[in-house]
């Protein structure tokens, strides 16, 4: 019988994918480092289109890593907090409880 995909192991892979680009990366990061943060201000930060910028700031908030408050015309950011300790948790069981094998691929 197959098991099926626990929600811790759908959780992580939603947050490791919302986080698969350097440019998503660099958004957490900016967010990361102040309480909220408006998208044009993490525009000045980036060497990419307005466009390309949402694009990805959708796709962090479709994974919940953070949220967003419109303010008219300006969307304002955030870390959502309660998903980002979800996310930590996760990625740090996952890397911590597993032991590694060392045969096999290296041959």
């Amino acid at each position: 019988m197959k098991v099926p995909y626990t929600t811790g192991q759908i959780k992580l892979a939603r947050f490791a994918k919302a986080m698969g680009h350097p440019a998503r990366i660099k958004i957490l990061e900016i967010l990361s480092q102040q309480d909220c943060c408006y998208s044009g201000n993490i525009a000045d930060e980036f060497p990419i289109a307005l466009s390309t910028l949402s694009q990805h700031l959708k796709e962090l908030k479709a994974s919940g890593l953070i949220q967003g408050e419109i303010n008219p015309p300006r969307i304002k950011y955030c870390i959502n907090q309660e998903n980002w300790k979800t996310a930590k948790q996760l990625l740090t069981s996952f890397l911590s409880d597993k032991q590694v094998k060392s045969s096999g691929c290296n041959d």
